[in-house]
């Protein structure tokens, strides 16, 4: 029997046969926002990546490539000129010039804005004339072209026409009129999204590059249950299915109807550990913070068993780890990425050296809609620090929900997964490893995290442009990261795609299908 959510029901009822070119997408967790410089989180990412464009973009391959920018060029190690792209128009008809790409700059720079990282490194940005900019920077910027695939240029007349001038403040539950909708250059146009429902797009017949498949129309469906994704997949009601539950691969694999392809992902799952406060909040520990205490992390480390994980709940798709970035990083190191075999003597062995030989109570907080088997994850390894003595009380919520809190600093030990985005380790060690600074440093830091080796490092990764020197300071910097378990990597995820026999759609290491590549048929 069919497993289908009312509204998703409903909506397969009334919409009928899909139009040629119609990509319907099912995948488990919804966007946050539409605003394209408020929230730096995946879904949300992929989705606004449709309308919006930077002046650089990813080739399939992930290398650099010229967009909104035709090409670019070093006035001085410090001073780069963009030459935009001529003719470009907004989807209300209205000509992208550099007034745009000015007012998207000093957007992302904006307090409220969660994607300052991206920015990191550019001090200004001044427009030469309607079609050149020169951005003036800190210092020597190895990754700026990579950063700048996810600085999105929104059109600044129609942010001042409607109030949204400065990006949405999530933390604040602010709701703006860029948070709904969307003005942007790209393929797509983003022309309706009704929350934890559906997303719609149309494809941008003005659009000033060309694609190489055929849809004209994405229908993306976030579908938290995972029976009801599968079923709505074999059912013929999708064409495409991202969130695929380890337990049904092989079952969906010999479905002559499907494909399935695979490949791994730029993700790591990890627990954060509140690192700065001087006690944990709902801790049976009073007085004191059990996490600073090296011993403690790395005893909760050890009690986790990484491969019986893999086993169980990820049917052999993830990649049991110790680093904070995934092999297709730039910096990762099979060396370096060797996990420890689980040890509950050696970690009770810690935990009494610290002076927690009878453990300890503390909230543990876990997305149930984000990750794969998120919950199921961490209701393991609650089972597992509880044979040590560490009683982890478990609360799941949708991401959305998880992701606030976490921005409050409200979670003491939860669950998250980082993508580098750049296929950069800097990007991971600046954002959320380095200690959180006013600028674009630690603006992803939620766990106060503060290593002064690290930041050096950080520091000085940020403009080094000798490669081999470059590479060093970066292994450096993880292998400080994870021999002070400042985090506890869990695994990489192995991200497998389902479709439909007549679908023909490249495989992406962030887990971001692109319809501008793909064909229905």
């Amino acid at each position: 029997m069919k497993l289908l959510t009312t509204f998703t029901a409903a909506w397969l009822l009334t919409s009928g046969l899909a139009m040629a070119g119609t990509l319907r997408w099912a995948a488990q967790n919804d966007i946050q926002t539409l605003d394209p410089h408020s929230q730096n989180h995946s879904a949300t990412s992929t989705i606004t990546g449709y309308a919006y464009e930077g002046l650089t973009r990813y080739t399939e391959k992930f290398e650099v490539e010229p967009a909104l920018a035709t090409k670019w060029t070093y006035v001085t190690p410090t001073q780069l000129r963009f030459d935009l792209r001529r003719g470009v128009k907004f989807h209300d008809g209205t000509l992208f010039t550099a007034d745009d790409v000015v007012f998207s700059l000093q957007r992302i720079k904006h307090p409220a804005s969660n994607m300052v990282i991206y920015a990191s490194g550019i001090k200004d940005v001044r427009k030469i004339d309607e079609f050149t900019v020169d951005f003036l920077l800190d210092g020597p910027n190895p990754v700026l072209t990579r950063n700048l695939t996810y600085v999105r240029i929104l059109s600044k007349a129609w942010a001042a026409k409607n109030r949204s001038e400065n990006p949405q403040d999530f933390k604040a539950k602010e709701d703006t009129y860029a948070s709904r909708n969307a003005m942007g250059t790209g393929p797509f146009r983003i022309v309706g999204w009704q929350p934890d429902q559906k997303i719609t797009l149309v494809a941008n017949k003005d659009w000033w590059d060309r694609p190489r498949g055929n849809i004209s129309e994405v229908i993306y469906l976030p579908i938290k249950s995972d029976a009801t994704r599968v079923a709505a997949l074999l059912s013929g009601d999708l064409d495409l299915l991202t969130d695929l539950p380890p337990q049904d691969v092989a079952k969906l694999k010999t479905d002559p109807r499907l494909k399935v392809i695979d490949g791994p992902e730029n993700r790591t799952i990890f627990f954060a550990l509140d690192l700065g406060s001087d006690e944990i909040r709902g801790s049976s520990v009073k007085g004191r913070n059990p996490f600073k205490d090296r011993r403690v992390r790395e005893a909760m480390s050890l009690a986790i068993d990484r491969e019986a994980i893999k086993r169980s709940l990820m049917r052999g798709l993830s990649i049991p780890a110790a680093l904070m970035v995934a092999p297709v990083a730039y910096g990762w190191s099979a060396d370096l990425d060797r996990v420890a075999k689980p040890d509950v003597a050696r970690a009770r062995q810690l935990l009494s050296e610290a002076g927690y030989a009878d453990g300890f109570d503390v909230p543990l907080a876990c997305p149930n809609d984000r990750y794969v088997n998120d919950e199921e994850i961490c209701q393991a390894v609650v089972s597992m620090w509880a044979r040590i003595g560490i009683k982890a009380k478990l609360t799941t919520h949708p991401m959305t929900q998880h992701s606030a809190a976490m921005q409050r600093y409200e979670l003491p030990l939860y669950l998250y997964g980082w993508g580098v985005t750049t296929f950069d380790a800097q990007y991971t060690l600046q954002d959320i490893v380095h200690t959180k600074t006013s600028g674009a440093d630690g603006k992803g830091n939620y766990s106060r995290v503060s290593d002064a080796r690290v930041d050096a490092l950080v520091q000085q990764m940020k403009v080094e442009t000798d490669v081999p020197r470059r590479l060093a300071l970066m292994q450096e910097a993880l292998k400080r990261t994870r021999d002070e378990l400042l985090f506890i990597p869990i695994h990489h995820q192995v991200r497998p795609w389902a479709m439909k026999a007549g679908v023909s759609l490249p495989h992406s290491a962030n887990d971001a299908p692109q319809a501008k590549w793909a064909t229905v048929r």
